[in-house]
């Protein structure tokens, strides 16, 4: 068995109050959330805007992707060429 050490219970009690306190933010006003209809429509608008924006998003990073890769290609072939007219 470990002997007694302060600093030990100290961050055991720290650590326990971080997680009440994250706890207690996870389990909030449960009654504030009746949504209207108005609210849901305007939640899912949300959502469509943001899986739209995403689906963008992971577009354009597959063109930059293959524009590197092409870049790539153009210098590695360059070196070849630089190298063989030495």
């Amino acid at each position: 068995m470990l002997p007694f050490s302060p600093m030990r219970s100290l961050k055991s009690l720290a650590l326990c109050l971080l997680l009440a306190a994250a706890a207690s933010s996870f389990l909030g006003p449960v009654h504030a959330q009746s949504d209207s209809p108005a609210d849901i429509k305007a939640a899912a608008d949300a959502i469509q805007t943001l899986t739209d924006q995403q689906k963008t998003i992971a577009d354009n990073q597959a063109k930059i992707d293959q524009k590197l890769a092409d870049i790539a290609q153009n210098i590695h072939d360059a070196r070849l060429y630089s190298s063989r007219a030495r």
